[in-house]
């Protein structure tokens, strides 16, 4: 692993920050290991890289709801992709990460603190060596379990791949241990905000559950899929016993800067971002920003009419199926009687941010829709500035993942959970109609569908519908079919015509055919390693099936 090739520097130099995060800072390369490692400050310096290097906002088009313009992101989900020849980021990053974490749980213990307190950092340590690893095995399977420093000649170096479920066994004892250590969120002082917690170590074992629970159930591997959806169960659950955890009253604004901050009980985990200053509506002094709202508006994502279709009508049923369904004859008519939600996640023609003409097939927003959730117009006005915070875990995911856990665990769900976890979506949005057991048979609709359609589109656009349909294992009917957009009128497309449309026969935007989408089910449910990584280790990691 090329992170290894360089532990030589790794010093305490490397794990001080400068970030916003509200977190006690040092210069970096002040100290060094004989003078470090020796007060609670300095645990918690230490672990403050680990904050820093956290991926907050960033563009998710590998699966088949946002189409834009990441070439890399583009060939994973049309299936061209290619063996990368160096090392990537999904590989090397992670390990940074991991060395960070191991390098704290190695020399933690001669700091002057309580077991208590070294515990509790400790237990960050850990939640972030868990995180990553979790992002390792959803991406390469099987993977080296690297669980303390590496020096340079170590024999570790050319260590062989760890099975999954090994790699998963450790990322649970590291969560349970980060569970058992980490402080309750009521009990966080706000200073502290965006540290991890005790549910957030609940919440993330809860993901993990139930990712590894439906992948080994739809993939047929050799893991125990009730195992590891009790593990979600119970994770899930416990993170609704602490009656601290609430749904933000506001979807759309969720994801603006009014729920910003410890206020908000349906953050469990967020990337902090923030500015010293404000001064007339323009931020400055940034320390950590980024541009979430520009990345919506110049398309390097954009939502799907694959998406779109997902929202229900108001009566609860299927768009298309239900007799509310709009016949489309303008750009608005797919809007009308559907979910409050669709609303609050994709632009309307003619709304502030999105006001038509515009050119169908030009360079920003190829498929004809723009994202609404989470853009704000202030932010976008300060390009690299903005600072609304990123949610990495909200309590919502937590009531989806009870509820799609308890399902695939027992082949049906109550109605008394339903209202624990779906409907109370729904109620924060008004949507009228709530989800049964009686409303599914009465309909004839599958339990199943209706679970994973509301986990689509209560999450949409939020970064889990390429994990969601790989674990699934529909990515292989999904992802080689149209991906479709807008419905094309001459008449509302005012202004300069596109060159050329490529159209279906009902005037629909045809973005990328299906006739350039492959999904090889033999290979494409992995990513591949790259080759150095598998040179640098002696032929010791050995690449993915087919690849």
């Amino acid at each position: 692993m090329k992170i290894f090739k360089n532990i030589a520097f790794l010093c305490i130099a490397t794990l001080v920050i400068s970030s916003g995060c509200s977190l006690d800072r040092k210069p970096e390369t002040t100290f060094s290991d004989a003078s470090f490692w020796n007060t609670e400050t300095d645990l918690k310096s230490a672990c403050n890289r680990l904050y820093q290097q956290l991926a907050g906002y960033g563009i998710d088009n590998r699966a088949d709801d946002s189409y834009g313009q990441d070439a890399g992101q583009n060939q994973i989900s049309n299936g061209s992709r290619a063996v990368p020849n160096t090392s990537e980021s999904d590989w090397n990053n992670p390990y940074d990460q991991i060395f960070t974490a191991n390098n704290i749980l190695e020399k933690g213990g001669k700091a002057n603190v309580s077991e208590d307190i070294r515990n509790r950092y400790y237990a960050e340590a850990k939640f972030f060596r868990a995180y990553y690893y979790f992002l390792l095995v959803k991406k390469y399977g099987d993977v080296p379990l690297v669980m303390h420093t590496l020096d340079v000649g170590d024999a570790g170096l050319q260590m062989p791949r760890t099975p999954r479920a090994v790699v998963i066994d450790s990322i649970y004892a590291d969560l349970d241990y980060a569970a058992k250590w980490l402080p309750l969120q009521s009990a966080l002082p706000a200073a502290d905000y965006g540290r991890v917690t005790k549910g957030a170590a609940l919440a993330f074992e809860a993901r993990v559950g139930l990712y590894e629970g439906t992948f080994a159930k739809f993939h047929g591997t050799d893991e125990d899929y009730k195992v590891n959806l009790q593990k979600a169960v119970d994770a899930a659950s416990a993170v609704m016993q602490q009656n601290y955890y609430s749904l933000y009253p506001s979807y759309s604004g969720m994801f603006q800067h009014e729920a910003d901050g410890p206020a908000n009980k349906e953050n469990v985990f967020v990337k902090v971002y923030g500015s010293n200053a404000i001064q007339n509506g323009t931020y400055t002094n940034v320390i950590v920003g980024h541009d979430n709202s520009r990345n919506m508006e110049n398309g390097r994502f954009a939502p799907t009419r694959n998406l779109l279709s997902y929202y229900l009508c108001t009566d609860g049923l299927p768009w298309g199926i239900s007799p509310e369904t709009v016949p489309e004859t303008s750009y608005n008519s797919i809007f009308e009687n559907r979910d409050p939600r669709l609303g609050m996640t994709v632009y309307q023609m003619g709304e502030e941010a999105y006001k038509g003409p515009w050119v169908p097939n030009a360079s920003a927003v190829r498929t004809g829709y723009a994202c609404k959730k989470g853009f704000n117009l202030d932010d976008w006005n300060n390009l690299g500035k903005a600072t609304v915070d990123k949610t990495l875990i909200r309590y919502a995911e937590v009531l989806l993942t009870y509820a799609e856990a308890k399902f695939e665990l027992n082949g049906s769900i109550s109605d008394a959970d339903l209202d624990l976890t779906i409907n109370k979506l729904r109620d924060r949005v008004n949507m009228p109609v709530h989800l049964t057991n009686s409303f599914v048979q009465t309909h004839g609709l599958d339990m199943r569908t209706e679970i994973r359609r509301e986990r689509t589109v209560e999450l949409a656009l939020e970064g889990f519908r390429y994990d969601d349909i790989i674990r699934w294992k529909t990515a292989e009917n999904l992802l080689p079919k149209d991906i479709l957009g807008a419905r094309y009128s001459a008449d509302e497309w005012t202004g300069t015509q596109a060159s050329s449309l490529n159209l279906t026969p009902d005037s629909i935007l045809i973005v990328e055919p299906a006739s350039k989408r492959v999904f090889d089910a033999s290979k494409d449910y992995l990513y591949p390693v790259p080759l150095n990584e598998i040179s640098l280790s002696g032929n010791q990691v050995t690449q993915n099936p087919n690849w």
